[in-house]
């Protein structure tokens, strides 16, 4: 009997040393788990505030003494009323640094426009901060001129945009930050594609696809300079090493200007542009892709610079770039 007891004493007696530790060894996972979730936690308030309820903040504004903010190059004709709420919107940005207005009008801009253009750029730069506005004026009309080379140009980076098109200014900061890690790429916010045209033997016949085969098949391999950033070594090399019979045909037919840099680069890089995600709002209505016959004239111009080229050096890509602070789902 006694030494039962003792047996049952010393079994028992085992047991509680497992006991405890496997109450130790639950704790410490309990508390590995809680610290991998305060983490996770602390992660998340730091990359998306707007979960927790915060304000979602913007970009801070970029030290202004580095030049390392971008000109605005903007393509303009007899559209006043556009090229103010242009301006007057893209003024709020906190990158923009400089601001050239392609001019090819016969007659200079207007003092009450250099007035309003002048207080508005002012008004809305803020204490400290100067951003330079110049006119680009040319004596004929040619779509070549919103890629001639700008003279002391301020920074490297330029954004080139139509007069009738805006993006917030948030987007265009995140653009520009996808642009300084690629800088010599162009990067911007409407994709197009080259389709090789099937129904010749030819196979390098190729056709001109807008936005329907880009949003079809994710694929594309131009930007269209109406909203892109991109070096503004290649404003130098367009106006002095491309071609002068593409640019003859350009100023002739009165389009392809924005495919014609896109080969530019491309030819240049070996590498694809890139797409960033942007909402677009239209404030235009007209314009020369709204005339018919659109895109079979960007085929002809296509196969035209590949036929100048020797070569098809645009690449496509299925790449886009999306700022995922503010974005759930991509």
């Amino acid at each position: 009997m006694v030494a039962r007891t003792n047996l049952i004493s010393r079994r028992t007696g085992q047991r509680f040393p497992q006991a405890a530790i496997s109450v130790v060894g639950s704790v410490k996972i309990k508390l590995l788990l809680f610290s991998c979730f305060l983490l996770t936690l602390i992660v998340l308030a730091s990359r998306t505030p707007s979960f927790f309820g915060w304000e979602y903040q913007s970009i801070p504004p970029r030290d202004r003494t580095s030049r390392q903010g971008y000109t605005l190059l903007i393509n303009t004709w007899k559209r006043y009323d556009l090229l103010k709420e242009s301006i007057s919107h893209y003024t709020r940005c906190p990158g923009l640094d400089s601001i050239h207005i392609v001019w090819s009008e016969p007659d200079p801009p207007s003092d009450p426009l250099l007035k309003f253009l002048n207080h508005v750029i002012k008004a809305n730069a803020g204490a400290g901060r100067k951003i330079e506005l110049a006119f680009d004026i040319n004596e004929e009309d040619s779509l070549n001129n919103r890629f001639k080379e700008i003279k002391n140009p301020r920074t490297d980076a330029v954004f080139s945009i139509d007069d009738d098109i805006i993006f917030p200014c948030s987007s265009v900061e995140f653009a520009f930050s996808v642009w300084q890690s690629a800088p010599d790429t162009m990067v911007g916010f409407v994709p197009r594609i080259h389709l090789i045209d099937q129904s010749k033997e030819n196979k390098d016949s190729y056709i001109y696809g807008g936005w329907w085969p880009v949003w079809w098949t994710g694929t594309y391999s131009m930007i269209l300079s109406k909203a892109s950033f991109f070096h503004r070594k290649y404003l130098r090399l367009y106006t002095n090493e491309m071609p002068a019979s593409l640019k003859e045909y350009v100023k002739r037919n009165r389009n392809c200007e924005d495919i014609a840099m896109s080969f530019l680069v491309a030819n240049a890089t070996g590498a694809p542009p890139i797409w960033a995600k942007g909402k677009i709002y239209e404030i235009g209505s007209t314009g020369i892709s709204s005339l018919g016959g659109h895109s079979n004239k960007r085929t002809e111009c296509i196969n035209r610079f590949v036929s100048e080229f020797g070569r098809m050096p645009l690449i496509p890509t299925t790449v886009k770039a999306v700022d995922s602070r503010g974005t759930w789902f991509w």
